[in-house]
């Protein structure tokens, strides 16, 4: 993604790109409302452009209320369910895949205006392009992961589908993010620093993994298995760890073993990252980076005290989904950092930007 580029032309599109970024963020949190309030399964067809709108009268709601009913989640965990029950749940899906639509159109919009306009250099087509096509894999996953959990005997969606979902929601959010950056801040404005990359590319690549241990913990209420800390159900290390065979079920599976992982990860982030920040305080020649050297680990310990309120306070359901949602925002704002960062401390080797 490089390209040289005169940035006075270049910022409306930036611009443009970054309401994208606060959409795209303001989407990733509705999907966590909408898991957290297990809304996924309300709407059990995909309609494009006739899902657009709501049910408009009683008839309507009762023809979705009774195609809900047909699911597994509805039969056994949801059978008391009123029609004002299921309009609450219908909501946070329905406003989750509207925004998703009303996402592209702005995408969309914003591409032919520009186009028209000529106001995209030749090297921008291809990330435009690529920025479509992520787009349009995340809807693709988005529906797959639904279909997951609509079939017989499944009550929720299927975790690795969720997280499929999630991370690719993250990798778009992270090229949009990037583009943006690179319309925006002069090359001259970043800096070379292979050991302090090195390092960042290392806290990103094991970031990435505990994300996707974080959405495991979510699609399979991995907390509830064991909502007690510092410990893991009075143990360092449980017993139930290696419980499901062959071996790696429990990677995948097993809701002590991905719990143990997922905290065992915020640790070692914790650790990294305090380490970075001694390591990126000694070098003070770049004011861009100098302003946010203390933002990472500023956000790590937030996001490692509302993992553990998250933990502890899983019994309670619903009733504090809350701590969920602010740890699911932490850590897309803790991600999204950490590649401003490797961002700065990338420099081009060529006279290219992007």
């Amino acid at each position: 993604m490089q390209y040289s580029l005169e940035r006075t032309s270049s910022k409306p599109i930036a611009i443009w790109l970054l309401i994208g970024v606060a959409m795209i963020m303001i989407q990733v949190m509705l999907g966590g409302i909408t898991r957290l309030t297990e809304s996924g399964l309300s709407i059990t067809e995909w309609k494009p452009i006739t899902g657009m709108l709501p049910p408009l009268n009683t008839a309507d709601w009762q023809t979705e209320f009774d195609k809900y009913k047909s699911t597994d989640q509805f039969r056994y965990i949801h059978a008391d369910f009123t029609l004002s029950d299921f309009k609450f749940i219908f909501f946070w899906e329905w406003l989750h895949r509207f925004w998703a639509r009303l996402l592209g159109v702005v995408f969309l919009a914003g591409f032919i205006y520009f186009l028209l306009k000529r106001k995209f250099k030749k090297q921008m087509i291809i990330p435009m392009v690529i920025l479509f096509l992520l787009g349009a894999l995340q809807g693709l996953v988005g529906w797959i992961m639904v279909k997951s959990g609509l079939v017989a005997e499944k009550m929720y969606v299927g975790h690795i589908e969720l997280a499929a979902h999630f991370i690719a929601a993250l990798v778009l959010l992270c090229y949009t993010l990037w583009f943006a950056l690179s319309l925006l801040i002069p090359r001259e404005k970043l800096i070379i620093n292979p050991s302090l990359k090195k390092f960042t590319i290392i806290i990103v690549c094991i970031l990435i993994v505990q994300l996707i241990y974080g959405a495991f913990m979510s699609g399979l209420k991995a907390a509830t298995a064991a909502p007690t800390w510092p410990d893991i159900n009075g143990m360092i290390v449980p017993d139930q760890i290696n419980h499901l065979s062959p071996w790696w079920r429990n990677f995948l599976e097993n809701k002590i073993t991905i719990q143990f992982i997922h905290r065992g990860l915020a640790y070692l982030l914790t650790i990294m990252v305090f380490i970075w920040t001694m390591k990126a305080r000694k070098f003070n020649s770049n004011q861009l980076l100098n302003k946010t050297t203390w933002m990472p680990l500023i956000l790590i310990l937030i996001q490692v005290a509302l993992g553990i309120l998250t933990v502890i306070t899983a019994p309670y359901g619903n009733n504090l989904i809350w701590v969920g949602i602010a740890h699911q925002f932490t850590a897309m704002l803790f991600l999204m950092t950490m590649i401003w960062i490797l961002f700065l401390i990338r420099r081009p080797l060529n006279n290219s930007d992007f």
